[in-house]
């Protein structure tokens, strides 16, 4: 499909995504009054198959955020649920895809207005962030420091707080990285722009807890399971400093944009041998047999899109 053909759920139809319209005096326009979830679906040749990956700790997640922000909503789990189905099936996609899922401010109110609320889902066509033939990124520790729950709340999946994430992965780009990793308000690791770090020092799996100033990651909280109980690896969840980024063996980068995404050296210093690690390649390769539906132990981590 030709993305700018696609259909968009938008306050309750399914229309051309040309057509669907948010007027620029909204808060959503003027101050990111808006929540979100960015979600995947994969397609499934053998099983001619699209399945959404963790599509209802998505939906509890966004709910959440909507509580927090304290948005007057009336859309319930099953509502939210069975929109995401009703647009991807009326898009007819069958290539690996990414999804927004947005309730955002409408109307005329001020920074503080709590409504009107409404909704879109747009669906679009999406594969890798970063091409097969790049063996990983290269990353800097930003000189921008990572929200907290004293700022803005990174538990909130929040248009506004991404603006944190714009000023480091901008920063980074500016001066010859891929990316970058924020330190928190403690000075410890915190997380990337959009995504969650793991790294790999002495044969442990090491991340940074919840409470260093991180998003509460569907990928990092699937990539933990499937470390301790299918892969049966040492996981640690504990502050990390900056100086172990320099000598970790490995480095990877997880959420559902990035996928997960080795990080070959961080401020210019190599990480293990600047390739992909052995225990990055076993985790990647589970997850992504288990996000396509090749693994059928975890295939109730799925939904599936198309009636066979």
């Amino acid at each position: 499909m030709i993305n700018d053909e696609r259909l968009i759920w938008f306050k309750g139809n399914i229309i051309p995504v040309e057509e669907a319209k948010v007027n620029v005096l909204s808060p959503t326009s003027q101050f990111g009054a808006n929540v979100f979830e960015g979600l995947r679906a994969y397609w499934n040749k053998a099983d001619e198959q699209l399945y959404i990956f963790k599509l209802e700790e998505h939906i509890d997640r966004l709910l959440k955020s909507i509580k927090m922000m304290r948005f007057e909503c009336c859309y319930d789990a099953d509502f939210l649920r069975q929109s995401v189905i009703d647009i991807v099936k009326a898009n007819k996609y069958k290539e690996d895809i990414a999804i927004r899922q947005t309730v955002f401010m409408d109307g005329f109110g001020s920074w503080s207005s709590t409504s009107p609320t409404d909704m879109f889902i747009a669906p679009i066509a999406k594969g890798r962030q970063y091409p097969p033939e790049k063996i990983g990124i290269e990353c800097c520790v930003s000189s921008w420091e990572r929200i907290s729950d004293k700022s803005l709340s990174p538990k909130i999946k929040m248009g506004a707080n991404y603006m944190n994430s714009r000023m480091g992965q901008m920063e980074a780009m500016r001066n010859g990285y891929d990316s970058t990793i924020f330190l928190n308000d403690q000075g410890k690791v915190s997380e990337g722009p959009g995504s969650c770090i793991f790294i790999v020092r002495d044969g442990q799996l090491i991340t940074p807890p919840v409470t260093a100033s991180i998003l509460e990651s569907i990928t990092r909280s699937t990539i933990l399971d499937i470390a301790r109980n299918d892969l049966a690896l040492e996981v640690i969840e504990r502050d990390v400093d900056r100086t172990e980024l320099y000598i970790a063996d490995e480095i990877f980068l997880c959420g559902s944009a990035v996928e997960i995404v080795p990080v070959i050296s961080v401020d210019r210093l190599s990480v293990g041998n600047a390739e992909k690690g052995s225990m990055t390649t076993v985790i990647e390769k589970l997850y992504f047999d288990i996000v396509r539906g090749i693994s059928a132990k975890h295939k109730n981590w799925l939904t599936s899109i198309y009636e066979i």
